[in-house]
């Protein structure tokens, strides 16, 4: 898997979420929409690794996680996603909504406002933290 698939993979993931919504499948978009944001985060580990180097044990560890906070650390966007939410309020609401997500999530049922919800906050074109990430990709 290399940062280009990782790419289409966030990409792919935010627009299987969007046709779940559209078919009413509110539980199965759930996972997905969220899973976008943790491929977007791996696009830019990604990035920091060269064809030709050999990689380092930790980075490569840390990237093996679903956690979005860690991930955040890992991809070295931590620090400008904080400064992000302190400067944009809606921003902010849409990362909490993603970074408080957990792999238990995906054995629940959730309801059709909380899947949109959690989808927009994935892909708002304003303050969507999937286009925030893609400038760091």
């Amino acid at each position: 898997m290399n940062r280009t698939d990782l790419q289409r993979l966030a990409d792919e993931r935010a627009e299987d979420a969007l046709a779940l919504l559209n078919a009413g499948r509110w539980s199965a978009a759930y996972y997905p929409a969220r899973y976008a944001v943790e491929c977007a985060l791996k696009a830019c580990i990604a990035k920091q690794v060269k064809a030709e180097d050999f990689p380092d044990k930790k980075l490569a560890l840390d990237s093996y996680t679903h956690d979005i906070q860690g991930l955040a650390k890992t991809a070295d966007v931590d620090a400008v996603t904080k400064a992000r939410e302190r400067a944009d309020a809606a921003f902010a609401e849409n990362w909490l909504a993603v970074r408080d997500w957990d792999e238990s999530a995906r054995y629940a049922f959730w309801p059709e406002e909380a899947a949109r919800k959690l989808h927009q906050a994935v892909i708002d074109p304003q303050s969507g933290v999937l286009p925030w990430l893609k400038k760091f990709w």
